[in-house]
């Protein structure tokens, strides 16, 4: 399948949301990247529920939505409400993983699981045929602008190897630090989806940023 490209609209001025949503509607984009943060699991607080409504009553493509908050069960059917048409939530989140990932579906909405730099792969062996996305961060969450983490490339190829195993269909997204620098290499690596935040929305051109990660990794 083609490499997705998944702006995250974090990284995007709010005092032009409209604007910046109709550049990712007309671009070579493929989604949107959504981080709702609440400040505990993370610290740092983004945009919350008025916000994602605005964005996905503008947005004319997926809307990928990656949840770094705690006890993300209990918001699930509001997402699904909202427009999410994929839900990421934290495996370092969620007491009760499996019982999520069925209440996301139940929703009508893909679901995924997002690891924090330092979580090994082998905690999803027991679920990855159930799981339509995995997030590797390539960063440590809560923050835009870090420096990508170099260990990712060793996660991807130990997550494809695993998907590949379990015969699963799992794609596999990268959040973090990416640039037209590394784009490639994780592509080669087995990553489906890239998301980049400041790299696209604080370039000269974005539109033209996402064309070439775009040509860069299809």
């Amino acid at each position: 399948m083609n490499k997705l490209i998944a702006p995250s609209v974090l990284a995007a001025d709010f005092g032009n949301l409209q604007r910046d949503v109709e550049m990712v509607n007309n671009s070579k984009a493929d989604w949107f990247h959504i981080d709702i943060m609440d400040g505990v699991f993370v610290p740092n607080i983004s945009f919350g529920m008025p916000v994602l409504k605005a964005i996905s009553s503008h947005a004319s493509k997926t809307i990928d939505v990656h949840l770094m908050i705690v006890d993300p069960d209990r918001y699930i059917t509001t997402f699904a409400d909202l427009g999410a048409d994929i839900l990421t939530v934290h495996f370092e989140a969620c007491t009760h993983l499996h019982r999520t990932i069925q209440a996301i579906k139940a929703s009508g909405m893909k679901a995924g699981v997002a690891l924090n730099p330092h979580t090994p792969i082998s905690v999803l062996e027991d679920i990855i045929a159930d799981l339509d996305l995995v997030c590797i961060m390539s960063v440590n969450p809560g923050f835009g602008g870090q420096s990508f983490i170099e260990n990712t490339y060793k996660k991807v190829s130990q997550l494809k190897d695993l998907i590949t195993r379990s015969g699963a269909n799992t794609l596999i997204e990268i959040d973090g630090g990416v640039t037209n620098k590394n784009a490639k290499q994780l592509t080669e690596a087995g990553a489906d989806v890239l998301v980049a935040g400041s790299y696209v929305f604080k370039s000269e051109n974005p539109t033209e940023t996402i064309a070439d990660l775009k040509s860069l990794c299809n």
